[in-house]
């Protein structure tokens, strides 16, 4: 069914409704002795691989989160801050020593020292290694151990956001790769996994920031979006964090026993522009395109206020974020204007005829159908016509790789670092070396990325980012859509929650379970 203006689907609204108010069942009351005392949390997809080197899926991470303990991690503001590493120092622009922490232990009561940095980081560089997060250690030439306490990584050449990469969990040195890598130095060790079903982890007593405040946490597999809603609404879970579909938030709040705690997120939605398309190369017709969407309305009625409008692909809580560039604002009349400067003339005055005719490759998921539904309704108001086909993934994925699509819609998820614009707008990132998948080029904005690139000021690299941002603004090599609001929804006797940007499970650890 296609939605009218408003898009409430008042039908499945009610069904939801209903599922979630339903009586308690004695099946939903029951709890085994473990989940009693720990921290329930309901996630949608099973983890795939517990190794932090390999398991790139948001699943793994999660777990590795809360397995392991990175060098560094990012704070709100998404700059790199002490962990296990208790300072990182830049000794020449190729050259970053860390300096461990005194008495970081592994679960099994072993110290983590330089040679397990060294290993862990190493393996990346192992040709028979096989890692879809290799490709972040391209600039690493090696890691050597100076001392048990000092690790020092070697690059190539300068490369200003390296320091990001040291988030990654450090293994014992020997584990074998893809490995279940089930001891780790975080805040949780490893009890037991059931595919597809559960991971349960123990509190960590030795963590070297302090020991968990509850009395550990268990990941419960429920695939389906409503049984989750479900199982917070009869108590089963404790908590879930960014795995509802807004309209079950929504229910969830009506319901009013529950807790909904948001924070701003990370995720970028936006429609993707082929620039090598010859009706597209016209910044004007890109321009009126974002013009022509209503993001306001998407953000209001499909995302239930779970997103704010998008200014580009820099997350608003950033260091480099530009905060005078604006959203594109809604401006149909606008949009026409530029359409016929474009020499794209409304061809039938109120008639049906369209200006111009387009191609949207979306994917089959319900919530990006509905969105390119809105999408395609709003461009038809300013004269473009647009032919909405909807693939399974992989199938979208692979054809916006090989550049065969005009219009797609995609997210960007968990941008936290500006080397996003290089991997996303250099010209020397076209598929299949990066991700500058529209094909722009703009040798002024490969010149600003190159010397952010290069220079550790952060001042200098932070001038430079914000003017690469309003070169792109500019240009419109993308329609923005929305950036995402991360969203915890938690029983009233879970407290202490702190939802970062990432939203971390790692900040799971704070959480108290009072019941």
């Amino acid at each position: 069914m296609t939605p009218r203006r408003g898009w409430a689907a008042p039908r499945l609204m009610a069904t939801l409704t209903l599922l979630l108010l339903a009586p308690l069942t004695t099946a939903c009351r029951d709890r085994t002795a473990l989940e009693q005392p720990a921290v329930v949390v309901g996630i949608a997809v099973a983890p795939t691989n517990l190794d932090p080197r390999v398991g790139s899926d948001e699943a793994s991470q999660r777990v590795h989160q809360l397995l392991h303990a990175s060098l560094v991690r990012l704070d709100d503001r998404l700059q790199v801050v002490p962990e296990v590493a208790e300072r990182l120092e830049l000794r020449d622009p190729t050259t970053y020593a860390a300096y461990l922490r005194p008495g970081v232990t592994f679960h099994d009561g072993t110290p983590l020292d330089a040679e397990d940095v060294a290993y862990t980081f190493a393996s990346f560089l192992d040709p028979s290694f096989l890692s879809p997060r290799k490709g972040a250690y391209a600039q690493l030439a090696s890691v050597t151990v100076e001392s048990p306490r000092v690790a020092v990584f070697h690059l190539r050449e300068p490369f200003a956001s390296f320091p990001v990469n040291l988030v990654m969990g450090i293994v014992p040195s020997g584990t074998p790769a893809g490995a279940p890598a089930r001891i780790g130095a975080g805040p949780y060790r490893f009890v037991r996994m059931q595919a597809d079903d559960r991971v349960e982890l123990a509190p960590f007593s030795g963590y070297f920031a302090g020991a968990p405040r509850n009395a550990g946490v268990i990941l419960r597999v429920i695939p389906d979006d409503t049984m989750r809603g479900l199982e917070l609404q009869t108590g089963a879970l404790d908590v879930v964090i960014n795995d509802l579909a807004p309209d079950i938030v929504r229910a969830l709040q009506q319901d009013g026993r529950l807790q909904v705690v948001t924070s701003p997120g990370l995720d970028y939605a936006y429609v993707g522009i082929n620039l090598r398309d010859p009706v597209l190369a016209d910044v004007r017709v890109r321009r009126a395109l974002g013009m022509g969407v209503n993001s306001a309305a998407i953000i209001e009625h499909l995302r239930r206020r779970l997103a704010v409008p998008a200014t580009g692909i820099i997350p608003p809580m950033s260091w480099a974020y530009a905060p005078d560039v604006a959203p594109t604002p809604y401006d149909p009349a606008q949009a026409r204007r530029l359409l016929d400067e474009a020499g794209h003339p409304d061809p039938d005055g109120d008639g049906p005829g369209p200006r111009l005719r387009l191609t949207l490759k979306t994917s089959t998921a319900e919530f990006v159908r509905l969105q390119a539904t809105v999408i395609q309704q709003d461009l038809a108001r300013i004269g473009v016509a647009v032919d909405v086909r909807a693939y399974e993934f992989a199938t979208l994925y692979a054809d916006v790789l090989k550049g065969r699509f005009q219009l797609f819609t995609l997210q960007w998820v968990g941008v936290s670092d500006p080397d996003m614009l290089r991997r996303v707008f250099h010209s020397a990132q076209m598929p299949p070396a990066g991700f500058n998948r529209g094909f722009f080029t703009d040798p002024q904005v490969d010149a600003l990325i190159d010397e952010a690139t290069r220079t550790a000021d952060l001042s200098t690299r932070t001038a430079r980012y914000v003017e690469v941002q309003h070169r792109i603004a500019a240009a419109a090599p993308y329609v923005g859509l929305w950036t995402k609001v991360n969203v915890a929804v938690t029983q009233p006797w879970i407290h202490g929650l702190h939802l970062t940007p990432q939203a971390n499970f790692a900040a799971l650890r704070l959480v108290t379970k009072q019941r």
